[in-house]
């Protein structure tokens, strides 16, 4: 059976708002929920930036309906690699990956162009949370982001903003196992609403926003 068959798909919905105030902002569309270990391939330690990837080309693929497959960790590797981008013993590595070569695989793979956003430390965080409400509501594709002393790599695929708090959704690719229900994500804290103060002042963050606007409606 393929492994693809079993993974969970959406696994933020019927996840409750933060607050009982405020507005939410969340993707549109269909993905499957990457993580660790997922499809057979040992990676925990080092691999949640390649399931993020994998999570938005799962997004991607069933958006435009593409007949490319979801990537697997070395087929990333090599595409790096092909791209010059990584040196060729890059392949087989556990070297990490982040938001830049999330965008150079999802635009080789897919055609699809991401936009970066630098967020030059934690604390700036609010600074950028209308980029984050504007995308969900124009392009409503999943987000990648990851920093450099927080070095676990996440998805984003919602904003819930109010006066006073502003919340992402996020989709942690840590989780290790099989994944045998969204609620059970959601209540083990895989799946949660977090308040961007929680996020590590002293740490930049970029997060990558592929430009692909959701227009699958079947």
């Amino acid at each position: 059976m393929d492994y693809r068959e079993n993974l969970l798909r959406n696994v933020h919905e019927n996840i409750k708002p933060p607050t009982d105030i405020g507005t939410t902002s969340l993707i549109k569309g269909s993905y499957q929920y990457y993580h660790y270990g997922c499809d057979g391939f040992i990676d925990k330690g080092w691999g949640c930036g390649y399931r993020t990837l994998q999570t938005i080309c799962s997004w991607i693929k069933a958006d435009l309906q593409h007949l490319a497959p979801v990537p697997s960790i070395p087929t990333i590797q090599q595409v790096l690699i092909d791209l010059e981008d990584k040196p060729s013993s890059f392949l087989g590595s556990r070297d990490w990956i982040g938001s830049f070569e999330v965008c150079l695989v999802v635009d080789h793979l897919y055609n699809v162009p991401s936009k970066i956003i630098h967020v030059m430390k934690g604390s700036e965080l609010h600074l950028h949370v209308s980029s984050l409400v504007e995308h969900f509501n124009k392009f409503g594709s999943p987000l990648m982001m990851g920093g450099d002393q927080d070095c676990s790599s996440k998805g984003v695929v919602g904003v819930h903003s109010n006066d006073n708090n502003t919340y992402l959704l996020i989709v942690d690719p840590h989780y290790c196992g099989r994944a045998r229900t969204c609620v059970d994500l959601q209540q083990k804290g895989w799946v949660k609403w977090q308040n961007i103060n929680e996020f590590i002042d002293s740490s930049f963050y970029n997060i990558c926003l592929p430009q692909l606007e959701y227009h699958n409606q079947n």
